[in-house]
This record gives structure tokens, sequence and C-alpha cells, in this order.
């Protein structure tokens, strides 16, 4: 029998542990229902809230797919004017001043409050929705953005000025691999605050159905099943958002989990550790 890869090994204990959690997290609920002799009314057991998911699904599948799209979208968006604000406040002080001081400002605004004008100016439709979902990401992420460019070492700036590097390599090769860890911490920030922006969206400012909607729909009706059921989908989707942002920065960032090029890089580059590349002449061949 083959030994289980190193890798592999790692991956398989993840998510043993991941499981392990949303047992526990399970267990608890029931203890709590066991403990305090709640009636299924009140809080339904997390058995019971998956069964009425799963009895629901040809329902619940379409509304799902609108919300993860709602929050793909938006999260897209917040993510990209986030990670431009960042650049464009790090390049200009002027801008920086100007602009900081209205981006916190901007976030003293209930989002539920934004919902009125949005949909004065745009109508019910996605767009609101995009734009609350983007509202609520794109702040961490030009924080971040931000501290990470305002923490390189300058003399790795100056450096590469006096090797005679443009600013756009400069940008490329020196400021943008340093504020890669500052942004996916924004963007897994974000990932998670985003589903939350997707689904104040539907309650405020929307006439498409969604999971945010069929949650209010089903709190009016006394489903407490239908509620915890649309719940532990929306915290699935916001799980899956932060994982998939995890995953992006294992490959985006690969030297922080790994001291050495893959096997597959160095055979196209024609390097190995087994036979490494002579630096220098030999001496027989200086002799020559």
């Amino acid at each position: 029998m083959r030994p289980i890869p190193p890798g592999l090994r790692k991956a398989l204990v993840r998510v043993a542990m991941a499981l392990a959690a949303v047992a526990l997290i399970f267990g608890l609920w029931n203890l709590v229902i066991v403990v305090f002799d709640l009636k299924p009314y009140a809080l339904p057991t997390p058995q019971a809230a998956v069964a009425a998911d799963a009895d629901n699904w040809s329902v619940l599948a379409g509304l799902t797919l609108q919300t993860v799209e709602e929050t793909a979208y938006g999260f897209f968006i917040g993510a990209l004017v986030g990670f431009l604000l960042g650049v464009a406040m790090s390049a200009s002080r002027t801008v920086q001043r100007l602009v900081y001081p209205a981006l916190i400002t901007s976030q003293a605004v209930p989002i539920v409050a934004m919902a009125a004008p949005l949909v004065i100016l745009f109508g019910f439709g996605m767009l609101p929705k995009l734009v609350i979902v983007a509202w609520t990401v794109f702040f961490p992420v030009v924080v971040n953005v931000l501290d990470g460019l305002a923490n390189i070492d300058p003399d790795l700036i100056r450096l590469s000025r006096a090797m005679g590097a443009r600013p756009l390599r400069g940008f490329i090769h020196i400021r943008l691999p340093a504020t890669l860890s500052p942004l996916f911490s924004g963007l897994k920030i974000g990932a998670t605050y985003a589903v939350t922006g997707a689904v104040i969206g539907e309650w405020t400012a929307s006439a498409q159905q969604g999971l945010g909607t069929y949650l209010q729909t089903a709190n009016a009706s006394l489903d407490t099943q239908g509620v915890f059921g649309a719940t532990i989908l929306l915290t699935a989707i916001g799980v899956a958002s932060f994982l998939a942002m995890v995953a992006a920065e294992s490959l985006a960032t690969p030297w922080r989990t790994r001291t050495t090029a893959r096997r597959g890089l160095r055979l196209r580059t024609g390097f190995s550790a087994a036979r490494p590349r002579p630096a220098y002449p030999s001496r027989h061949k200086i002799g020559e």
C-alpha cells in the first residue's frame, strides 16, 4: 500500500477538522434544545433545518443561485474598486488626503439607509444589490492594500530605481507581491461580509427572489425550520466564499507555504534539486 503524500494528508486532516467543527456546532445546538427544553416552533434541531432544505430544494436551488450570483458579482466589483482606490491613494498623498476621510465617512452610513436612494436611482433590480454588496466589501480591501503598500521596505524601491526599473515594473515585481498578503486579508473579510450585503439588498432593494426574501417569508409565516434552513445555506455560502479566498491566496502567494519551487516548475526552467547547475566554470575550463 502506497503511503499518503504529505500534501494530501494535510488536506485530509483539514477536511476532518472542518467536519469535526460542524459536528461540534450541531452537537451544541442539540444540547441547548435539550437543556432548555425548547419546542420545535421556537428552535428546531439542525437535522430538521437541513431536512427542510432538502424537502424544499426544488425551490431553494434557484434562490440560492440568485444569492450566490449577487454575492460573487458584488464581491468582484467591490474588490476591484477597493484595490484600485488603495493603489491610487498609495501613489498620491494628495489623493489619499482627499479620499480617505470620505471613505471613513461612507462607512458610517447605515447600509439599510442606502437602499431607498439606490432604488430611486436604479430601480428594483440587480444593480442596487450589487452596489450594496460592493459597498460592504471595498473598504476592508482599501485599508489592507493601503497598509501593505505603505509598509514596503523603501530600500527595495530605491534599489529598483537605481537599477533602472520603471515605475510599472517596480510595481509588478516589488509593490504588488508585497501587498498580496494584506490584500487577501481584506478579501477574506469582504468575502464573509458580501453575503450579508446580498441579504440586505434583497430585503430592501430588490424585486427578485433570493434566500434573503425566502428568509423573510419564512419568518413572517412562523416557519422556523425554513428560517434556520435558509440561515444554514447563507452560512454555507459565506464559508465557501472565505475558503475560495484562502485557496486563491495559497496559489497567489506560494512562498508563504513553500520554500522551494514545485517540481514541474524546476523541470520547465531546467533546474533540479538533485543536480544543481554550477554557478561558476570549473577549474579545468579556466585553465584551458
